[in-house]
């Protein structure tokens, strides 16, 4: 990001180093502004910054060792550089086994995690910004886990510094009472001062008064910024200490990015953001809990009602308005996912149209690595639409219009507006005034105003099994406008190119394009945009869909289905569906299963689960295209049984078995289905939709 300085922030920049640092900028600090001198008031830390059209990806979930090794992410970082211009990552020092990072335990010295070495974390930080991405780090200073009892903690030099927190930098009141009580007995002493923040008991609380604790903390986040190479900081768990701490560890390190997880209502979050002298941005909890109910209650227009102090901080109301540039946006997050067995607070459906909401809306979006790689082109054509319309995190939205069925928003950008429809509503809806559908799927529909000339291609970049239709669209307030387009590299003009009126579809076949599209309005070719493509050849395969009914002791399911390319309609094509009785053993538990066939690869099929005539019945589950294991819960929404979907991969890994394709479908790169005899040889396939890799 550019950045002005001011004068006074010039100077202060000179003095670069340790007491006459320091003590220089005391002085010059503690002078009058002098608007003569045009020093102004603005922090030498922006906290995020303005109008930025950034777009953030959570490069992990809970558990993902293998998933999102330091190794796998670095294959992944031309194409992720297309659409991500940050990926937060998890804590990546090495926590004394294997972690996801959040009970830290070095912070200098060891950097060899379960996600991989420092040598790969670092050659992961230098591809992510040799193709245009910012790293985020994720920052555990709230507590610390000790070496070997309650109160030490790992000496580690550092350039020639030793840095190591003491017993008297645990609060004084850590674990309500109890680390006092055992150092007590054991002989050492803790600090004299509480927790200034929220307490956990599961490590030690950090005393931010301690000037040590403060002396190691600054230390780490200079490291991770000038050694490691990160461009900024998650905060985690800001909440269990001051709001000042984060702004004085923020103006001594000044990363070009910061966000905390304030995971509270909104008036807490702003209070917070305030105390850290807006020095950071926060997480929008209030956003994402505004879309979960608007899904889960079936009424989309509760995302237009700014009815209490909860309203995201990306809200039109006075308060959250000058807060919209400190705004992270989600849908969810790996603590509010499911996690293995353990429910947590997932949405459970509509996610398609859940991030088209996000990514239509100002703030700084952050979307979760498994919605990337369970909706890939989706998002990718989403993010597309956003960056052409030019949707910063201060943009101004607008509520368009409002049904229990539908929520549509518009969104004004620095290239042109974006109106975004979601809902069950949303294919039905029909704006009024000149807007051009540009993009749509499950739930949502993407309208561009016609005033941004551009042609539009709604099949993104990227690589694909089996061949593709690309639409291409005039965005053009123009009734004449056409669009001209080459396949083979060259620029189409009024003179080179194929000529086709908007709204037609061409073919992609298998091999490598690239399709270069063109505007054209009276003779002239005003605008071109480009999409490469590798498509490789694709064949049908079967997959098999398991479901066990332990938790509500069903005798037998009703399978009733639909969707994809319209062939999966049951055998018996009145409700309930068909019925399936018997049996298959995995991992020691019964699953009753049944086989369908992927004919494309936008084929999928949807379910609803039931038994007897059809009551009881789960939740409808949607966009099922590998093998799947499926547990129907006693817990209900709406007087319907959830369902949670188990993890194939750790299922059979429970069952101690290296013979995964015995027991369900296997996939190879290309989307072929690897052959169901023996043990797969070395490779890496497609299990569940997730790479596998056999050694």
């Amino acid at each position: 990001m550019k950045r002005t300085f001011t004068f006074k922030q010039f100077l202060s920049s000179l003095v670069a180093s340790t007491s006459l640092r320091r003590g220089f900028c005391a002085l010059l600090f503690s002078l009058p502004l002098c608007g003569g001198l045009g020093w102004g008031t603005a922090s030498a830390v922006d906290g995020w910054p303005s109008q930025y059209k950034g777009v953030m990806l959570q490069g992990f979930y809970w558990d993902s060792f293998d998933a999102t090794k330091w190794t796998n992410l670095q294959k992944q970082a031309a194409e992720l550089g297309q659409y991500f211009d940050l990926v937060w990552l998890p804590q990546s020092a090495n926590c004394g086994g294997q972690s996801m990072g959040y009970d830290d335990l070095y912070w200098f010295s060891n950097y060899n995690s379960s996600f991989g070495t420092e040598q790969e974390l670092r050659s992961l930080i230098k591809a992510f910004k040799d193709n245009g991405i910012g790293t985020i780090a994720d920052v555990v200073i709230n507590h610390r886990k000790n070496v070997s009892n309650w109160v030490d903690f790992p000496a580690e030099t550092y350039k020639g510094v030793t840095y190591q927190m003491l017993s008297t930098d645990i609060c004084a009141d850590d674990d309500g009472g109890a680390t006092r009580t055992w150092a007590s007995q054991n002989g050492y002493s803790l600090s004299s001062n509480n927790d200034t923040g929220e307490g956990w008991g599961g490590m030690r609380d950090l005393d931010h008064k301690s000037q040590n604790v403060q002396n190691n903390v600054k230390a780490y986040l200079d490291m991770l910024l000038n050694d490691l190479g990160y461009v900024g900081f998650r905060y985690d768990m800001v909440k269990g200490y001051s709001g000042s701490y984060t702004k004085l560890y923020n103006e001594s390190s000044n990363p070009t990015y910061s966000v905390g997880e304030c995971w509270d209502g909104t008036n807490t979050i702003r209070n917070w953001i305030d105390a850290t002298g807006k020095t950071s941005a926060a997480f929008d909890f209030q956003f994402r809990y505004t879309v979960r109910n608007a899904i889960n209650q079936g009424d989309w227009s509760a995302l237009g009602k700014q009815n209490d102090g909860n309203w995201p901080l990306i809200s039109t109301n006075v308060q959250s308005a000058a807060y919209r540039r400190y705004a992270v946006t989600f849908v969810e997050n790996h603590d509010t996912e499911r996690r293995s067995n353990a429910e947590q607070d997932p949405i459970r459906k509509d996610t398609l149209a859940a991030n088209a909401y996000l990514l239509a809306m100002p703030g700084t979006p952050c979307i979760f690595l498994t919605h990337w790689q369970a909706y890939k082109q989706q998002l990718k054509a989403m993010i597309e639409v956003r960056k052409a319309a030019g949707i910063h995190n201060e943009s101004a939205t607008l509520n368009f219009a409002s049904t229990k069925d539908y929520y549509v928003v518009r969104t004004t950008g620095t290239e042109g507006q974006l109106l975004c429809a979601v809902g069950p509503g949303a294919a039905s809806y029909q704006p009024n005034g000149q807007w051009v559908r540009v993009l749509s799927g499950y739930k949502y529909a993407y309208y561009l105003s016609p005033s941004m000339e551009t042609p539009w291609v709604d099949l993104p970049s990227g690589s694909y099994n089996g061949s593709q239709k690309a639409t291409l669209t005039a965005v053009s307030a123009s009734a004449d406008a056409q669009l001209v387009y080459t396949t083979d590299g060259s620029t189409p003009s009024a003179s080179n190119g194929k000529r086709v009126s908007s709204g037609t579809t061409i073919d992609i076949s298998a091999g490598k394009t690239t399709l270069s599209v063109g505007l054209l309005v009276g003779g002239a070719v005003t605008k071109v945009i480009t999409r490469q493509y590798e498509v490789a050849s694709f064949e049908p395969y079967q997959i098999t869909v398991y479901v066990n009914t332990d938790q509500v002791g069903w005798t037998s399911v009703n399978f009733w289905t639909w969707g994809g390319d319209g062939t999966h309609t049951p055998t018996n094509s009145s409700w309930p569906g068909d019925r399936v009785s018997t049996k298959t053993t995995v991992d020691g538990k019964q699953w009753f299963a049944k086989t369908y066939t992927i004919n494309s690869p936008e084929d999928y099929v949807n379910f609803v689960f039931s038994t007897g005539s059809g009551s009881p019945q789960t939740v409808d589950i949607e966009g099922v295209s590998a093998d799947t294991f499926f547990e129907i819960s006693a817990s209900q929404s709406g007087g319907k049984n959830l369902v949670n979907e188990v993890n194939a991969i750790e299922l059979l890994e429970n069952s101690q078995s290296t013979n995964y394709n015995a027991v369900m479908g296997i996939f190879d790169l290309q989307g072929r289905k690897v052959s169901d005899k023996g043990q797969l040889s070395k490779g890496i396939y497609i299990v569940n939709g997730k790479k596998v890799v056999i050694k």
